[in-house]
């Protein structure tokens, strides 16, 4: 999502976000609250998926440069759609959260989404940060084990020391100054260890929200940063 889908999915397709100030709801009886819609019953969430149409504006926009730069729109956005000043806010946070700031790479976090998500069972989000990961990584491998036991994949110290960071943060466990320390050792700030904790936090908020809603991946996301992907012919 935002900038960071942009650079991510710029050989399989682009996704990208503008930010938007909230719309108000206005409750009345003849006026439907904008943050819950109607929708129709699909199988990757429990809860009625609004019309595109039926949507606030800014939030339309934004679903709808998602679909044809990506080529397909991600299940979290028309499941999360049934509360649109939800989506609006939780998009919001991503594009911060998630944007290019500190030493971070981007595929540092999505390296904390999946190995947390996995910690938490989240099957959406292993699955649609682990193709994300696949692609910032250049790696094809790395996801699936970091999906099944992040202590023995094939990540590098300096990788250690952040997840064993963001998994004492996802399981809540007290932060020792030790903790902080390793990461000093590795390059890495303070600012980078709150930067840590807020993807844990965002995504422990995702993880929960793919419950409730009995969220599915796409397909799309099984394939991608796998295969080459074919480009169209102008």
């Amino acid at each position: 999502m935002s900038r960071l889908f942009r650079s991510a999915l710029s050989r399989i397709r682009t996704l990208t976000f503008v930010s938007h100030p909230p719309k108000l709801c206005v409750h009345t009886s003849s006026v439907q609250c904008s943050g819950q819609l109607d929708g129709k019953t699909t199988d990757y969430s429990r809860f009625p998926v609004p019309d595109i149409e039926d949507l606030p504006q800014d939030m339309r926009d934004r679903m709808t440069e998602v679909e044809e730069k990506s080529g397909f729109m991600p299940n979290v956005f028309n499941a999360m759609s049934y509360r649109p000043d939800d989506l609006r806010c939780f998009m919001n946070y991503y594009d911060v959260v998630m944007g290019d700031r500190g030493n971070l790479t981007k595929a540092d976090k999505e390296m904390i989404i999946v190995a947390t998500s996995s910690e938490n069972g989240c099957l959406y989000c292993i699955i649609a940060h682990g193709a994300l990961h696949r692609i910032y990584s250049r790696n094809p491998h790395v996801a699936d084990q970091l999906a099944a036991n992040w202590k023995t994949s094939d990540i590098d110290g300096r990788q250690y020391a952040i997840l064993d960071f963001a998994l004492d943060v996802c399981h809540c466990r007290p932060l020792s100054e030790e903790k902080f320390e390793n990461l000093y050792k590795h390059g890495l700030t303070k600012e980078d260890a709150w930067d840590i904790g807020a993807v844990v936090a965002l995504f422990a908020l995702s993880n929960r929200m793919a419950y409730l809603t009995n969220m599915k991946p796409n397909k799309e996301f099984y394939l991608m940063g796998r295969v080459k992907r074919e480009q169209k012919k102008e």
